[in-house]
């Protein structure tokens, strides 16, 4: 918007403004509410009967503009107004002209709304509202006319509430006008015995505003049937078992698969739990197991790097590649008891090492055998995208399904992607040896996070020798008798051995059933869920990588609760998966770790907000420990200790991140961090020193003078 089109906006604003004061000031300036009561409704009716007979054309006009005018400013008087046509033009004419001007009245005090307040009020509380907009955009129409069938609620509080949301005025107009039709109708009606009625007890009597409630919970009646009607007719074209063999059959034994089971057998539930590779999934076996065994190794090869700075002398001779892997694979054998075939069968859960293809909604084929199920969940994870670069078949390419396999280490390796795979992998290998370039193309590597802490962790890990190329892309690979080599757009090539692709991953939907039973899929390739994780087939539920909207492993075991309890028990009582507080952590070093919005977040939802941050190179225990590298950075809201966001940089930033976690899942500010005590010397610390930050930016100055005056006068003796 140009700086003239806003001014005159601004403008446009301010005479709206000017007349709206202007009206109400006319109205109880010159106590026009004292004719709206019933016994001057009464006697207009009375007096203007011959009038209205004569003129009845122009005494319409003047009674529909006239309403127009009271609805549309939210002016007292509506129901007694809504009474007078009845009792002045008869029940036809009346509801006729109440109708229209009603809903007239109504878009014009929405239209005011939403010109006036929307922008304000979505810019200082768009985060918090996205869920309303979101919901608004689904079911908008039907929650208004929900309120609109209850004429005891205040139409005037809907038309501007409605203002600030994001339905469309068509939409508001047409719903306004069927929702507020049989209400109207009512007090019309009421209208015609207007001289029989002593009060407005009389139309608002409790069988009369009973019968009103009753027919307002008509639309949910109508959805309900709606929904069964609709979940019957997605159900045709399969014939449903009388009886089922279980109550819940799970494809997938990742953390979600995993979690989903333990839960429904814990319940006493007939579960089946079908893997047709290794138990544990991706995590255990491909991601963040051997990941995170693999960063220990290079740790240790860069603490004993470092062992000068400590006062020790020692040198590393050499770095066993192979015996690196090795441990990698021990670690992941010493945890595998934890996901096994002999664990879960023992707490009850039938564990099937096979293929499954899902048949219809309640049928499930595992080898030669066909079971049917109450319920299905479907926890099958993602795995890595491949991308269409030309060359790439012609060169030796590794993802994180397959890099656990090597057991030579690459001289040279290019890693393409810099989110958080990519980070950790290419510093990795550069700390064991290898000569790392990571391709990024865009402006800085872990896109979604702040810039000045993207910059703690780059600055690590071109210390520890990655050659980091932002703003590129690689256009083709090449391989001259097997010499590989990356064309980047910017026209350079990159020399490499082995080149790791951390592009992203793709969710894995396809290969058992689910393309025939047309299951609703996403733009992004992911099978689309409910608040309740159900897709849109409702007895078939996904949770995990393959659902989103995280792809992170304690998200899958999240979602897989809330799976389990609605699959099991969703005819009695639903649960809404709760998304409020996802931590996630970089375990690059130091490690980046999140909470919340950050501050880019919290800059792009307009959202008013402060910044409090703690230097961890201030604190005690980083000092002793030579982890000085990082800082604690906390989103509150303005003039509020609420916690809106923590990113947090250090070493173990991911276990500093756990109270902020706890602090926010159960809304404790940081004067609750602040009045915790927290041991000496640890880093745990931080958390508290940030608060103390947060505190003395916020001191209360003229309550503190007045301390000072009284301390003043106490030293007087």
């Amino acid at each position: 918007m140009s700086t003239n089109d806003s001014d005159q906006r601004s403008h446009s604003k301010k005479i709206i403004i000017f007349v709206i004061i202007a009206v109400f000031s006319l109205w109880y300036g010159f106590d026009l509410n004292q004719y709206a009561s019933l016994e001057q409704i009464k006697a207009l009716q009375q007096t203007s009967g011959d009038y209205i007979n004569q003129h009845q054309a122009f005494a319409m006009f003047v009674f529909f503009i006239s309403y127009v005018v009271i609805t549309g400013f939210s002016l007292p008087g509506a129901v007694l107004l809504t009474l007078l046509g009845g009792g002045l033009f008869g029940f036809g004419y009346g509801l006729l002209l109440i109708s229209f001007a009603s809903s007239i009245g109504a878009t014009l005090a929405f239209l005011v709304s939403r010109y006036l307040l929307r922008d304000y009020v979505q810019k200082k509380f768009g985060a918090r509202l996205d869920a309303i907009n979101k919901g608004m955009e689904k079911e908008g129409n039907f929650y208004l006319f929900s309120l609109r069938l209850i004429p005891v609620f205040p139409f005037f509080l809907i038309n501007i509430l409605m203002g600030l949301t994001k339905i469309s005025t068509r939409n508001f107009y047409l719903v306004s006008q069927v929702g507020m039709l049989v209400g109207t109708a009512v007090y019309v009606w009421a209208g015609t015995q207007l001289s029989e009625l002593n009060s407005l007890s009389g139309i608002a009597s409790p069988s009369l505003l009973s019968a009103l409630v009753l027919l307002a919970i008509f639309p949910w009646i109508a959805k309900r049937a709606l929904a069964m009607f609709t979940q019957r007719k997605r159900y045709a074209r399969w014939d449903k078992p009388k009886l089922y063999d279980r109550n819940m059959i799970i494809i997938g034994a990742g953390a979600g698969g995993l979690v989903s089971a333990y839960i429904a057998a814990a319940v006493k539930s007939k579960v089946t739990l079908v893997e047709k590779h290794r138990m544990g999934g991706d995590c255990l076996n491909t991601g963040c197991v051997p990941s995170k065994a693999l960063i220990r190794s290079a740790h240790a090869v860069a603490e004993i790097g470092r062992a000068n700075e400590f006062g020790i002398d020692v040198e590393i001779k050499n770095i066993n590649f192979e015996n690196v892997m090795g441990r990698i694979q021990n670690v992941i054998k010493t945890i595998e008891p934890h996901d096994s075939i002999t664990r879960y069968s023992a707490m009850g859960v039938e564990c099937l090492t096979a293929e499954a293809n899902i048949i219809d909604p309640w049928r499930v084929q595992i080898g030669e055998q066909i079971l049917t199920t109450k319920n299905i969940v479907v926890a099958t994870g993602a795995r890595p995208i491949i991308p269409s670069i030309p060359g790439l078949v012609d060169v030796p390419y590794l993802t994180s399904d397959t890099l656990w396999q090597l057991t030579e280490q690459p001289r040279r390796l290019l890693v393409l992607g810099g989110g958080p795979i990519g980070c950790e992998i290419a510093q990795s290998f550069a700390r064991l040896g290898s000569s790392v370039t990571q391709v990024e193309m865009a402006g800085q590597l872990l896109g979604r996070e702040d810039t000045d802490a993207v910059a703690v962790v780059q600055t690590e890990l071109q210390a520890d020798g990655v050659i980091i190329l932002l703003g590129n892309k690689v256009e083709r690979f090449v391989n001259e008798d097997g010499q590989y080599s990356a064309v980047l757009s910017n026209g350079d090539s990159v020399a490499f051995e082995q080149v790791f692709l951390a592009l992203g991953r793709q969710a894995n939907t396809r290969g058992f059933g689910l393309e025939a039973l047309d299951l609703a899929i996403t733009d992004r390739g992911l099978i689309e869920i409910n608040e309740y994780q159900q897709t849109s087939i409702p007895n078939i539920y996904a949770v995990g990588d393959v659902s989103g909207p995280y792809q992170l492993t304690h998200v899958a075991a999240h979602q897989a609760w809330y799976a389990a309890v609605n699959a099991l028990f969703g005819s009695v009582k639903k649960f809404a998966t709760d998304y409020r507080v996802i931590p996630a952590v970089t375990y690059t070093y130091p490690e980046l770790a999140r909470v919340g919005v950050n501050e880019n977040e919290a800059k792009q939802a307009g959202l008013l907000y402060q910044v409090t941050k703690y230097e961890i190179d201030d604190l005690d225990r980083a000092i002793t420990d030579g982890e000085t590298k990082g800082f604690v950075k906390v989103i509150t809201a303005a003039n509020s200790d609420k916690i809106l966001g923590v990113t947090i940089v250090a070493t173990h930033a991911g276990e500093l991140l756990a109270e902020y976690t706890l602090a926010m899942k159960y809304k404790l500010g940081l004067n609750k961090v602040l009045g915790t005590i927290h041991p000496y010397p640890t880093m745990s610390e931080a958390n508290k020193y940030v608060a103390g930050n947060w505190k003395r930016n916020n001191s209360p100055e003229k309550l503190l003078a007045w301390v000072e005056k009284f301390h003043r006068y106490m030293r007087k003796g």
